[in-house]
């Protein structure tokens, strides 16, 4: 019964030539394909996800010496989401902005910060840090401070390790770049940052 079929005719591309369904090597759509992976990774790198080690251990216990982490620029860069309390967000240090530092928001803009033998006072009330080990507490006092409009104050998670707003005074805005959401390396720390 089959030589009575009507022959097959292979199908046409709109300019009328014949179209391969073989999955040959085709250097144009290759090419394309690669340009346009290509452009995605920058827009994501450039504006959206940067990838960036952690260096030294003023973070731990929730970010460790030399994990390494994205970092979400888009949110802080685009006002989709503002700076709040707790954020972990990376910043050009204010004293040295050839340097990039990574601390816990503890202060915002208007903010009264005190510290009282390692007890973190915000706007006259002490702040549970639940983030902050017993081990990584220290007896430091810092005299009640007023942050300054478009200014941060921060703080690493290992107080007793930790060059940050203590030492050097609040962050401007314009600083701050991007947040930590993501630690993909080592594999067994996967996992957003919290």
């Amino acid at each position: 019964m089959l030589e009575n079929q009507p022959p097959v005719t292979p199908r046409s591309s709109p300019d009328g030539s014949p179209v391969s369904h073989a999955g040959g090597f085709n250097p144009i759509t290759w090419i394309r394909d690669l340009a346009l992976s290509i452009l995605i990774a920058v827009v994501l790198v450039v504006f959206i996800y940067q990838p960036v080690k952690v260096e030294g251990t003023s973070m731990m216990p929730a970010l460790r010496d030399q994990e390494r982490i994205f970092i979400n620029k888009f949110t802080y860069r685009f006002g989709t989401r503002n700076i709040e309390r707790g954020d972990t967000v990376v910043f050009w240090f204010p004293l040295d902005i050839s340097k990039s530092y990574i601390k816990r928001v503890v202060g915002l803009p208007g903010d009264t910060i005190e510290i009282d033998r390692g007890v973190l006072i915000v706007n006259g009330k002490p702040m549970p840090e639940n983030y902050v080990p017993e081990e990584f507490r220290d007896e430091q006092s810092r005299p009640a401070l007023r942050v300054p409009p478009d200014q941060y104050f921060v703080l690493g998670d290992h107080r007793t390790s930790s060059n940050d707003s203590r030492a050097w005074g609040t962050v401007p805005r314009q600083n701050i770049y991007g947040k930590a959401v993501f630690v993909y390396w080592p594999l067994d720390q996967m996992g957003r940052v919290h």
